[in-house]
């Protein structure tokens, strides 16, 4: 099922989640018993990111320098295969401009169609490491607009689109964007953020998941001004846990957002002690969670980052 048709069908809020693909060495085994602890919440659907194969240069034995490649994490498309072949659950893989060309791009929709997969979350992806801005591949994408413009007009074979009912004009894949509440670092501006946001939607996206925030008028003052641009679709808030005092520096250096007073100044006071930090970081999500669906949000996205206690909690709390 389609994540449009899922939000379509929900008359109440639903969580999903996000993981990320495992490191090099990790079995589907360890991978799988690692997402069991969610199951118990019957997700809807999981999201899966994507991550860039990154190069090295290597000085050989006579001074010159060899290309490598660097392949940190197995692939979305197998970690999307690994959970569908235990679990009844829609998963949805990101893909990203970044790293493929629109040829590379169209081989992964191939697979991801001969899966069976029918949802996408399309991102332009961010840098790799030593760039100071995105550079796209030769053949590439150059930006998220473009990817989804891409990805709407992938048919499928016709034998497959016969097989799951699909009429000529019907889309083939759904596809989810991202969206920053507190704006994305290069715009100028919230507001030009905001239309740029609008490219993605009026070339084919069907939704929009937030990026995490810790203060929720953000969220709300965000979707107030997509719809003053003229954004319909859902607008899907996501949200996750502090659990370290140290992520009251990494988490805003790397996503480019702020974190409430109030609760800069509970975890700078429990800094030595972890469980507090934790508990402090856990109640104030869950408040957070409670707030959003009482506002009525469609759905609460999840991002795990690998961890399962917090954000359980936080489902067996609120859903």
């Amino acid at each position: 099922m389609k994540v449009s048709e899922i939000l379509a069908g929900s008359k109440k809020a639903f969580p999903s989640l996000e993981i990320v693909p495992p490191l090099r060495g990790l079995t589907k085994d360890e991978l799988l018993e690692s997402i069991e602890p969610f199951m118990e919440f019957s997700p809807r659907y999981i999201n899966v990111t994507s991550h860039r194969d990154e190069f090295e240069y290597r000085q050989e034995a006579d001074g010159s320098f060899t290309r490598h490649l660097i392949r940190n994490r197995i692939s979305e498309t197998t970690v999307c295969a690994a959970i569908m072949s235990r679990y009844d659950v829609e998963v949805v893989p990101h893909l990203i401009c970044g790293g493929s060309t629109a040829e590379e791009i169209e081989s992964k929709l191939d697979n991801l169609a001969f899966l069976g997969i029918n949802n996408i979350v399309a991102l332009r992806g961010d840098c790799i490491s030593g760039e100071k801005r995105f550079s796209p591949t030769p053949g590439g994408y150059r930006y998220a607009s473009e990817l989804v413009e891409g990805i709407r007009s992938y048919q499928g074979s016709s034998t497959y689109r016969r097989s799951r009912g699909l009429e000529a004009d019907d889309r083939f894949f759904c596809i989810g964007v991202g969206a920053y509440p507190e704006k994305h670092f290069e715009a100028p501006n919230i507001e030009t953020d905001i239309a740029n946001l609008k490219r993605k939607v009026d070339a084919g996206a069907d939704y929009i998941i937030t990026q995490m925030f810790f203060d929720n008028k953000v969220y709300y003052d965000f979707v107030e001004k997509c719809r003053e641009a003229g954004i319909t679709v859902p607008i899907i808030p996501g949200l996750k846990p502090l659990s370290t005092y140290k992520q009251l520096s990494v988490i805003p250096e790397a996503f480019s957002l702020d974190i409430p007073v109030e609760l800069t100044r509970e975890m700078t006071k429990a800094k030595d002690n972890k469980e507090a930090l934790y508990r402090i970081g856990t109640e104030w999500c869950t408040m957070q969670c409670k707030d959003l669906i009482a506002h009525g949000v469609p759905a609460v996205h999840f991002y795990t980052m690998g961890k399962s206690r917090n954000i359980t909690e936080i489902l067996r709390e609120c859903f």
